[in-house]
């Protein structure tokens, strides 16, 4: 089983803290203010979750980041190269409260992400769903909850594909990051917030 690290401890880092904990999949979380600000909260997510430092999680062979934008940059600034690891951009270009939308220009913004993430193998995923989504029970309705995800890298999108069936979600990969991080980018995309179930 891949070490699984996540840099952010807001409402989707907390939610992704969650879902793992559920089905108790070990995973170390960080933020910004370092271990023993999380203690409590890692302890009261479950135990397979540990509070540890950005340089612990981000040496995880699979790595999330969920940051709010404007913070990605001092967030990833510093960390080694991630050599060939995988990173799953959950971030979206937009922040509370206001939910203005940050102006990338052409780019999407997992290809902004990209270039902050020296040597990962980058998966856009996690991003689309509100976080009472992630954390709750992915086959409540009967079926099993979608969560879309994309990538440049087959072999990075197969092991996180394989994570979401083991979550008990049902993973559809939306292809290149070119193609489908647009897609789930919020604001623009047509999927963001879509709490779509597969059933059968």
């Amino acid at each position: 089983m891949h070490s699984i690290g996540i840099i952010g401890a807001g409402n989707i880092g907390e939610a992704i803290a969650t879902a793992l904990a559920r089905k108790d999949i070990a995973v170390t979380l960080s933020n910004s203010r370092g271990p023993e600000s999380l203690r409590e909260r890692a302890s009261a997510i479950g135990a397979s979750v540990t509070p540890g430092t950005r340089e612990e999680a981000a040496s995880k062979d699979i790595v999330f980041v969920a940051v709010n934008w404007s913070k990605l940059p001092a967030a990833l600034d510093g960390l080694p190269d991630f050599a060939g690891r995988i990173v799953v951009d959950t971030n979206n270009p937009i922040e509370a409260p206001l939910f203005k939308p940050v102006d990338l220009g052409t780019r999407a913004s997992s290809e902004v992400f990209t270039d902050l993430v020296p040597g990962a193998r980058v998966v856009k995923g996690f991003n689309h769903l509100q976080p009472h989504l992630l954390t709750g029970d992915p086959s409540s309705e009967g079926g099993k909850r979608v969560l879309f995800y994309s990538g440049d890298d087959a072999d990075s999108k197969a092991e996180i594909g394989a994570l979401i069936d083991r979550l008990g979600f049902f993973g559809i990969d939306l292809g290149s990051l070119a193609v489908g991080a647009r897609l789930v980018q919020f604001p623009g995309g047509p999927l963001p917030a879509l709490n779509l179930v597969k059933f059968g």
